[in-house]
C-alpha cells in the first residue's frame, strides 16, 4: 500500500511537472493536441492537459536582423554588379509564422534575394548608385506585401554595398575626372569673362568720367572766354565813349595796350633770344599816363553819380 501511495505521488509531480509551461519574454509556444493546433502561450506561467497537449514551435517574437549574401545582378544596361543587404522583420502572429510556411528564414531570405534582382534589374547602374533609398523602399514594398500571410512584418531591408566591376569603377573614375576637369574649365572661363566684363565696364566708366570733365572744363573755358569778352567789350564801350567825347587819353590806351601786347608776344616766341627795339620813352611813358588819367577820370566820374 505505501508503494502504490509513492507511485501516485510520483505521477501527480510528474503531471503537475507537464502541465505547467513557463514562456520567456520575447517567445511564444505554439500548443498541439494530438498533432493539430489548438492555442499560443504567451510569456508568464501557462497550463496544459499533459500527455494530451504537447509545444509545437517556440517562435521569438522579438524583430530579428538576417544578412543578404552576396549575389550578382544584371542591370537594364549590361552591367554586373556585386550587392549584398541585411533585412530586419519581426514575428505578429506566432501560429502563422509556424504553420503557414516551411523555413520561415529561408523563405524570408529567398524572397529578399529574389526581389532585389528583380528590383536592380530593372534599373540603370547610375540610379543603382545614386537612388539607394528608393531601392530599399521598393524591395521592402514587395517583400513586407508578400510576408504578410505568414504572420510576418518586415520593417526594414539596407542594401549593404553595390559593387561594379574593377573595368567599370576605373571607366567611372575617368568619367569623373573628365567631368571635374570640364567643371573647372568652365568656372575659369566664367571667371575670365566676368574680369573681362569688369575692365571693359571700369574703361567705360572711365572714359565716361573722362568725357563730362572735359565737358566741365570746355564749359568752363567757354563761360571765362565769354565773362573775358563782355569785359573787352565794357572796357571798348568805356573807350569808345571816352573818345567820342574828345579824351586823347582815350586814344593813348589803346596804343599803349597794344604796343605792350606786342612787346610781350616778342619776348615770348621759342626763338628769340636778343631783341634790339629802338623804342621812344616819352611816347610809352605818356601813354602810360594816358591810362592813368583815364582811369582817374572814370573813378572821379563813378564817385560823382
Amino acid at each position: 500500500m505505501g508503494e502504490f501511495v509513492i507511485v501516485v505521488l510520483v505521477l501527480a509531480v510528474v503531471v503537475v511537472f507537464m502541465s505547467v509551461k513557463s514562456v520567456p519574454q520575447g517567445m511564444e509556444y505554439t500548443v498541439q493536441r494530438f498533432g493539430r493546433y489548438t492555442n499560443t502561450l504567451t510569456p508568464g506561467l501557462n497550463i496544459i492537459v499533459p500527455i494530451v497537449d504537447k509545444i509545437g514551435h517556440k517562435m521569438v517574437m522579438m524583430e530579428q536582423v538576417m544578412d543578404v549574401p552576396s549575389q550578382e545582378v544584371i542591370t537594364k544596361d549590361n552591367a554586373m554588379v556585386t550587392v549584398d543587404g541585411v533585412v530586419f522583420y519581426q514575428v505578429m502572429d506566432a501560429a502563422k509564422a509556424a504553420y503557414e510556411v516551411s523555413q520561415l528564414s529561408w523563405a524570408i531570405l529567398n524572397l529578399v534575394m529574389t526581389n532585389i534582382r528583380t528590383v536592380m534589374g530593372s534599373m540603370d547602374l547610375d540610379e543603382l548608385l545614386s537612388r539607394r533609398d528608393d531601392i530599399n523602399a521598393r524591395i521592402l514594398n514587395v517583400v513586407d506585401d508578400a510576408t504578410t500571410p505568414w504572420g510576418i512584418k518586415v520593417t526594414r531591408i539596407e542594401i549593404k554595398d553595390i559593387a561594379p566591376p574593377k573595368d567599370l569603377v576605373e571607366a567611372m573614375g575617368r568619367q569623373m575626372k573628365a567631368e571635374r576637369l570640364k567643371r573647372a574649365s568652365i568656372l575659369e572661363a566664367e571667371g575670365l569673362r566676368q574680369a573681362e566684363i569688369l575692365r571693359a565696364e571700369g574703361a567705360q566708366q572711365a572714359a565716361i568720367l573722362e568725357a563730362e570733365g572735359r565737358k566741365e572744363a570746355s564749359y568752363r573755358d567757354a563761360d571765362a572766354r565769354e565773362r573775358l569778352a563782355q569785359a573787352e567789350a565794357r572796357a571798348t564801350l568805356m573807350v569808345s565813349e571816352a573818345i567820342g567825347k574828345g579824351d586823347v587819353q582815350a586814344i593813348n590806351y589803346f596804343v599803349a595796350q597794344k604796343y605792350i601786347e606786342a612787346l610781350k608776344g616778342i619776348g615770348a616766341a621759342e626763338n628769340s633770344k636778343l631783341v634790339f627795339m629802338p623804342l621812344d620813352s616819352s611816347s610809352v611813358i605818356g601813354a602810360i599816363g594816358g591810362i592813368s588819367e583815364l582811369a582817374k577820370e572814370a573813378m572821379t566820374s563813378r564817385a560823382k553819380s
